[in-house]
């Protein structure tokens, strides 16, 4: 497994549009996604041991982030012919599993993950009300092994897009496995 860091935030960069399918059978855009005051895209998937170690938290603060007006959608790009546990399958059962309250989508194609520029699993990116990055960076400061009591880093930030518009000018980058691209055909 290859540890990435995605680049900092682009601030102003427009949010590229989707058009995904659900574990939940329904279909997700971008504008059936975002929340009044903005929106989180998470590109993770199921067998990352950085996503693992920070499910629990990605959980507690997308639910909190919806009482700010900021939703938030979750993007699976990898390949999964190359870790069977990405499999679509396997991503309804985890998101049954930890109760999910974000769409989990698959970006089979893996063209919305390129659309994105999205790096590694976890990639979060953090847009306002007119779907302009403010956010690109950490949840907080764990990698594979949860540090206890972390600042919240994202969801410090996401609350200050929704009050203000306008994310962090200092933000940390995420790091996580590489994202499982299929070979070029």
């Amino acid at each position: 497994m290859v540890s990435l860091q995605p680049p900092l935030c682009d601030f102003g960069w427009e949010a590229p549009d989707f058009d995904l399918p659900g574990v939940d059978g329904k279909r997700y855009t971008l504008e059936s996604a975002r929340g009044p005051n903005g929106l989180l895209v998470m590109f993770i998937c199921n067998h990352c041991p950085y996503v693992k170690s920070v499910r629990d938290r990605i959980i507690r603060d997308t639910r909190e982030l919806r009482q700010y007006g900021i939703n938030s959608i979750a993007i699976m790009s990898n390949d999964p012919a190359e870790y069977e546990e990405d499999s679509f399958d396997n991503m309804v059962q985890v998101a049954r599993e930890f109760d999910y309250s974000f769409p989990y989508v698959w970006d089979e194609t893996q063209q919305v993950a390129k659309r994105y520029d999205a790096v590694c699993t976890p990639d979060f990116f953090g847009f306002n009300a007119r779907l302009e990055l403010q956010y690109r960076g950490r949840l907080d400061a764990s990698r594979k092994q949860a540090v206890p009591d972390a600042e919240r880093d994202l969801f410090h930030a996401m609350v200050q897009v929704a009050q203000t518009g306008q994310g962090p000018r200092e933000q940390f980058s995420s790091m996580g496995c590489s994202i499982k691209w299929k070979d070029a055909a």
